[in-house]
């Protein structure tokens, strides 16, 4: 390397402008060097900043590779040659972040450490000496100008002295600063060239470490593994296109096709009725009564499942009985004239439902099939719903009508040991499932009495009885619902809702399995002392639970028709003990609102119960203070009479005092006068008396 230019030491002393100017020199160089040093460092600190982000990133990619396998996509399926393929590429990428986290730790160690020496410690020593040198030197100048006032004819020795070591002490301070200084800017000629070059070796000797590493983990055997990759990534990628070419044929296929089927009511010429049909299925117009003259109409998707007219919303897992339409009779009506319009009624008459097709074509095949599953059921008749009903209840003696379910009933994509947890942990084992309401009319044994609540006696809904007081008539809430009872059973626990919703699981499972379709409507009526079942055509109380006794209440997350309720009950299987039993039903969209009511229920029952305790605890307080009371008027009495008596006392004392004061006076005068008289008077005095 050339030379390097330094300040003469030797001449610090004599401070010369010369050296002075070129101390200034060194200065600018020195603050240049500075600047520079400032912006290498925030530019290496950006490489190590960006090699740690590398690492960390790479860390985190390898460990979600390793993840894959636990992973449970809907669609994806047990792809092994996927898991296996990701695990690989896990393995070798988590070389590559180890050896990232090397280089990162080589990068800090060789890299930064040596620049940020230089620029926390040299060049922050340089700032600090100029400092101090500026005011040595200001402080000599000063002792100069004091030194040079001195008086030549008025010489004060002490002032002479004092002034003349004040000059020493600043020249020496300055002379030892001044050549301290020089020292630090001579040295600083130096380390600048090592600050620049050790980093960069250091960075250099981390990347070809670095690259080494990564050629002895990348050997053949990876290469082969990664062309056998690319080559499969290529002819997934020929199968994506050649699969996305066929469906943009099948797309331009179907537009044409089904370009007249846009129109609502395409033309029968055109697309004939189908009249052989024994099943259909598509959407169709309800009509849902909302008050006495009003109504409105859901659109909702239909279909025929054997003798069940079964209906699915959008976003259901599975449909839900409409109607049972074993020997059902279809006729076209006029209905709020709309058109194509029909009404299915059940066989008993007892249930109907007006349904509109949306064309004449839906219409026509709609009768058709139900002409045409009649007439299969001629041939072939099919148990109906009772008959299917009855043949799948167990016999169960002392126990009402029941169904067992077990894990494999599920209705999702549950694996058998999930379920299973699930029943053990929310279900009490060996629980049967009641699928009926069992009527305390008719269910009641003979000669047995009928309690006050299971009574025949029927019910008016809204508490207005005409012979006798309801007892819900001091209720200030009555709403009431059109529900249908989908089944019951013991649970372990009573505080999730979880319990809830895995009973509504193992219900609808069990129905499904054992092809029970059957369900009871009832109205339930919500009030502020308990739940009723009410059937809707006797106005009968079916079944009756206390509200304090229903602890839990919830809709399903996703089907807002279901909902259900935990009643806990004293006694069960096993005696001396609460049981909780949970209750599901079936609403027209109405489960959450069923859920506020049965809140706004309880909310209102809670209050009145504070209410009564505060009247209860009030008029406790009264009868206390109402005892206080009076024992302090009777006390009071004692101390009047007390006090009476006292004064009558006192009164006596008084009295007796008088009355012999007077006598001693009385006696006092007719002594004296018994002595004036003398002898003749006190026997006449005596004769008198």
């Amino acid at each position: 390397m050339p030379g390097i230019d330094k300040l003469p030491i030797e001449e610090t002393l004599e401070d010369s402008p010369q050296t002075r100017s070129l101390l200034g020199v060194f200065e600018e160089d020195a603050a240049a060097i500075s600047n520079y040093i400032n912006q290498l460092f925030q530019a290496m600190h950006r490489i190590y900043d960006a090699q740690n982000e590398l690492s960390a990133a790479t860390h985190l990619t390898s460990k979600l590779l390793k993840e894959y396998e636990k992973q449970r996509f809907p669609l994806g399926g047990d792809d092994e040659v996927m898991t296996s393929t990701l695990q690989q590429f896990a393995k070798v990428i988590d070389e590559l972040s180890s050896c990232h986290a090397v280089l990162s730790t080589q990068l800090a160690d060789a890299m930064m450490f040596p620049i940020t020496q230089f620029k926390e410690r040299d060049l922050k020593e340089i700032l600090t000496l100029k400092e101090v040198f500026q005011i040595a030197s200001n402080d000599h100048d000063a002792a100069i100008t004091r030194y040079s006032r001195l008086s030549k004819r008025r010489e004060n020795e002490k002032i002479k002295a004092e002034v003349t070591e004040d000059v020493y002490t600043s020249r020496k301070k300055q002379h030892q600063t001044m050549m301290h200084y020089f020292c630090a800017l001579n040295t600083l000629q130096y380390k600048k060239k090592i600050a620049m070059l050790e980093p960069l070796l250091g960075y250099m000797q981390a990347q070809i470490s670095f690259f080494k590493m990564g050629s002895e983990n990348l050997t053949e055997q990876l290469e082969e593994f990664l062309t056998n990759i690319g080559t499969s990534v290529q002819n997934v990628r020929r199968e994506m296109e050649c699969e996305v070419e066929n469906m943009q044929q099948t797309i331009e296929d179907l537009e044409v096709a089904s370009d007249p089927l846009y129109l609502p009511d395409p033309d029968t010429a055109k697309f004939p009725v189908h009249r052989n049909l024994t099943r259909k299925a598509g959407y169709l117009n309800a009509r849902n009564k909302t008050g006495l003259v009003s109504s409105s109409w859901e659109r909702q998707f239909y279909f025929t499942q054997g003798g069940n007219l079964m209906s699915q919303a959008r976003g259901d897992v599975a449909g839900g009985l409409v109607m049972d339409i074993d020997n059902c009779s279809v006729m076209a009506v006029d209905c709020e004239d709309r058109r194509y319009c029909f009404q299915i009624t059940s066989f008993d008459g007892k249930k109907s439902s007006i349904l509109q097709a949306e064309s004449k074509k839906d219409y026509e095949e709609e009768i058709a099939a139900r002409v045409n599953q009649s007439a299969l059921e001629a041939v072939t008749p099919s148990p109906s719903f009772q008959q299917r009903h009855e043949s799948m209840r167990p016999t169960i003696q002392s126990r009402p009508p029941a169904a067992r379910t077990s894990s494999t009933g599920s209705l999702g994509s549950e694996s058998a040991a999930l379920s299973a947890l699930s029943l053990d942990s929310l279900v009490a084992p060996d629980t049967p499932i009641q699928f009926d309401i069992i009527s305390p009319v008719s269910e009641d044994l003979p000669g047995q009495a009928k309690s006050a609540g299971q009574s025949g006696r029927r019910t008016n809904p809204f508490g207005e009885s005409g012979g006798s007081k309801s007892e819900t008539e001091d209720s200030i809430l009555h709403q009431l619902f059109i529900v249908r009872f989908l089944g019951s059973m013991e649970v372990k626990s009573d505080e999730s809702p979880d319990v809830v919703y895995e009973t509504m699981r193992q219900i609808l499972a069990a129905r499904a399995i054992h092809n029970i379709f059957r369900m009871t409507e009832s109205h339930l009526l919500v009030t502020c002392d308990c739940l009723k079942l009410i059937d809707p055509q006797t106005q009968v109380t079916r079944l009756r639970f206390p509200l304090p006794s229903v602890v839990l209440y919830a809709t399903h997350q996703e089907n807002k028709r279901l909902f259900g309720f935990v009643l806990r009950t004293a006694g069960g299987r096993v005696e001396s003990r609460q049981t909780s039993v949970c209750y599901i039903f079936e609403s027209n969209n109405e489960g959450e609102k069923i859920c506020d009511s049965v809140g706004l229920a309880k909310q209102i029952a809670f209050h009145a119960e504070l209410d009564r305790k505060a009247s209860e605890k009030q008029k406790e307080i009264d009868r206390v203070k109402e005892k206080q009371q009076k024992e302090l008027n009777k006390q009071k009495q004692i101390e009047k009479d007390l006090e009476e008596q006292s004064r009558l006392i006192a009164a006596s004392s008084r009295s007796n005092q008088s009355s012999g004061e007077g006598q001693f006076v009385v006696l006092s005068s007719s002594q004296s006068e018994d002595s004036d008289l003398g002898e003749d008077g006190k026997k006449k005095r005596e004769s008198e008396a």
